[in-house]
């Protein structure tokens, strides 16, 4: 909430700036078709990744009110780590399409070239 999602929202911005930059100089919409496809797709994700995590949220909370402490690692296995692989998905996606540059965390494809 406070790495991926500013960053993915900064990208989109100056997405956004470039369309209206684009749109002022008076090129026509085929001309931006790829920066708004972008900036729907980052949406999209965005909520989705905002969405899971809020459901989480709240079924971690329900989870931690259980005092049985089988009960309770049952529900953090069958409620709240689901949530996991929903807001894994999205955030990749979010990483191929966010420029390096404003990306918070090493990327992938960096970690594997470390030596």
């Amino acid at each position: 909430m406070n790495h991926i999602i500013p960053a993915a929202i900064r990208y989109q911005s100056d997405l956004i700036r470039n369309v209206e930059g684009i749109k002022a100089i008076g090129l026509k919409a085929d001309s931006f078709k790829t920066q708004l496809d972008l900036i729907k797709e980052i949406s999209e994700h965005l909520n989705v990744i905002k969405a899971s995590t809020d459901a989480m949220t709240d079924d971690r909370r329900k989870a931690n009110k259980i005092e049985n402490v089988r009960s309770k690692a049952i529900a953090y296995c069958d409620k709240v780590r689901p949530h996991f692989d929903t807001i894994r998905y999205h955030v990749d996606k979010l990483e191929l399409l966010v420029d390096d540059a404003y990306w918070p965390l090493p990327k992938y494809r960096e970690m594997l070239a470390v030596r």
